[in-house]
């Protein structure tokens, strides 16, 4: 764990050994469930780059991708408790899509709760969610991911395309980042 973010860690949750597991489990899953159907990654920006990427490569059958950006967060670590649409997926042919959107992290839940109902009301054949890491604990909505690469406990998270502030994105594991570095 070299490098110039090492004191900012209060551990390593998950190292890059089991995420590359973890992606794996969940793409042959995916790729099993996917059959057939037109599939449409449906990456949430910026934080879901990382595993949307290595998880598409580990598919074993077509998958098209999109992105959208959506914020439900202010700066930092608090909540806003409302989805701001920031880039839309705007596409002629939802109707024959079977969207897969693709997060890194879930906690509320409030996000990807309203992400469906929108996509579905925008027209998708069909929509599920899949998601990197799941926070059940904070959950604020009647809410559950068709898929979950990991469940983990109720701490700030950072690394494989999660962020604090937008640093710590390209780290190869998931780490948990001290308080006193969000709690300045």
């Amino acid at each position: 764990m070299e490098g110039f973010y090492t004191n900012d860690f209060a551990k390593i949750l998950i190292d890059e050994n089991e995420l590359n597991g973890i992606v794996d489990r969940m793409a042959k899953k995916i790729s099993r469930d996917y059959e057939g159907k037109k599939l449409l990654l449906l990456g949430i920006l910026k934080g879901s780059v990382v595993f949307m990427g290595e998880l598409m490569k580990r598919l074993t059958i077509p998958a098209q991708i999109d992105f959208m950006r959506v914020s439900s967060y202010g700066s930092g670590t608090n909540s806003m408790g409302r989805v701001n649409i920031i880039l839309d997926l705007l596409r002629g042919d939802l109707d024959t899509c079977d969207i897969l959107i693709v997060e890194d992290i879930i906690d509320s839940g409030n996000t990807l709760s309203y992400l469906v109902q929108y996509l579905l009301n925008k027209g998708a054949k069909s929509v599920r969610t899949c998601t990197m890491l799941d926070k059940p604990s904070r959950r604020e909505v009647d809410f559950t991911p068709d898929y979950t690469g990991a469940e983990i406990p109720d701490e700030f998270v950072v690394g494989y395309g999660l962020d604090y502030d937008e640093d710590y994105r390209a780290l190869p594991f998931i780490a948990v980042l001290k308080p006193e570095v969000y709690e300045k």
